[in-house]
């Protein structure tokens, strides 16, 4: 098995990535959307107003002889091939930043102490089983799938189509049944079949009782519509549901989910190196975690609109054409005498540049605030950049900072030589307080 570890936001030789050759091949200079339909698993799913992330971007983009990364974090194979993109403050193999993050932001489950597999791959495969409950109740809202099926039946109730070498095999000599064949609109269908196959995987899984206990009404329903379900089934159902992906608009969030389930169900094959010919794996993107992280240290002080989902959007302009001018500002304070604004960013500190600053002071000018900050996430020797904006111009030799406008890249120091994952927890939680100090004073 070749493996090969590299870290987010990076830039290396093209001839490093040598040993996972066909890896790349098959995903280099590829969009996220190309990718998704290949059968990588992104999370979160890819929607058309989100700013970090989006179809067109890469994993590894072609920058003439080196390849660059961006945000996103996770794990690609590809036959006896895997390329693990661990994030930048991850050390010797052990990535409890991205671990951290998915705690806070998914309300995980600790991934380490339910976890106790060595290797890096299962530990990223299985994060796909901590996805689970939260995309079960995420589709779930819309109610139990349902859809047409076609049931067989043999009874003395003739209610559809005769199958006549049916009924012959079985109705001969004849005692008063007929076999037949009818369609029907039913909640034991294929999908939720799928669904229940996952339910019991995970249920096997020595922490796979306390993982569903956050989804126990949505499991209640499952296991309740799904009548036919038996294990020797799991195959079939697996095949039937990646010829039939969900494409009805209403159930959109069940086509994610039957993804997931599909990967889940087949993880134990993938990790074994069968001989598979696609590509597979999941991706994180960083800066989404990063954000919603963010958002569940500073939320008690500011504003968070949503742009992946559309909440609390802000308008630039006041104009009858609601889609003109339309921002998501990442975090407004509540304070209105004093407003700041706030944007997070997962890039290194080097990287915020001229399109972030024009961004976050068009901001700042729509809001009336004099405060602007970048967050991002940092070292613990690094400083706060502060930067006053200008006054006047060149040609007439006046120009002067100003005193009333700033704008401050402010990091939160991760914490880089953590002994053990509880260690890794005290030591951020203390930069999380100083940090909120620091944006809140």
């Amino acid at each position: 098995m070749k493996t090969l570890r590299v870290k987010d936001n990076a830039s290396l030789l093209k001839e490093d990535f040598d040993p996972v050759a066909n890896v790349v091949k098959r995903v280099a200079d590829k969009t996220l959307e190309q990718l998704e339909k290949e059968g990588i698993f992104v999370f979160p799913e890819l929607v058309k107003d989100a700013e970090d992330i989006t179809k067109e971007q890469m994993i590894l983009k072609s920058v003439n002889d080196r390849y660059a990364l961006n945000n996103v974090m996770g794990f690609l194979g590809y036959g006896h091939e895997r390329l693990i993109i661990e994030s930048r403050f991850s050390s010797d193999s052990q990535d409890y930043f991205l671990q951290y993050m998915l705690e806070k932001v998914m309300d995980f489950l600790n991934v380490l102490d339910l976890n106790t597999d060595a290797n890096q791959e299962n530990r990223l495969f299985n994060l796909l089983l901590f996805l689970f409950p939260y995309y079960l109740k995420t589709a779930m809202r819309k109610g139990s799938f349902k859809t047409y099926i076609h049931n067989e039946y043999n009874d003395a109730n003739l209610k559809g189509t005769i199958d006549i070498p049916r009924h012959i095999k079985e109705n001969t000599p004849f005692i008063g049944n007929v076999a037949y064949s009818k369609r029907e609109f039913s909640y034991d269908n294929y999908l939720m079949e799928l669904v229940r196959h996952t339910i019991e995987f995970i249920k096997r899984k020595s922490y796979g009782e306390i993982l569903l206990k956050k989804v126990r009404d949505e499991v209640k329903s499952v296991v309740t519509v799904t009548e036919k379900y038996s294990p020797q089934d799991k195959a079939k159902i697996i095949q039937v549901n990646k010829k039939k992906p969900i494409v009805h608009a209403f159930y959109h969030e069940y086509r994610s989910l039957q993804r997931l389930c599909i990967l889940i169900l087949q993880h134990e094959k993938h990790q074994i190196g069968s001989g598979i010919r696609q590509v597979h794996g999941i991706l994180f993107d960083g800066a989404w975690l990063w954000e919603e992280y963010i958002n569940s240290i500073i939320q008690s002080d500011f504003y968070h609109p949503m742009n992946k989902g559309g909440k609390g959007a802000q308008r630039l302009f006041s104009t009858e054409d609601s889609k003109v001018g339309l921002i998501y500002p990442d975090f407004i304070s509540r304070n209105s005498e004093n407003r700041i604004i706030a944007d997070a960013k997962y890039k290194p500190v080097g990287n915020i540049g001229n399109r972030d600053y024009l961004q976050v002071l068009a901001y700042m000018y729509r809001f009336d605030a004099t405060k602007g900050y970048y967050l991002y996430p940092g070292k613990n020797e690094e400083d706060d950049i502060q930067l006053k904006m200008n006054q006047g111009t060149t040609y007439q030799n006046n120009v002067m900072p100003r005193e009333d406008v700033m704008v401050t890249k402010c990091g939160l120091a991760i914490p880089r030589d953590a002994e053990s994952y509880e260690d890794f927890v005290f030591q951020i939680g203390i930069s999380e307080q100083e940090f909120l100090t620091k944006i809140t004073e």
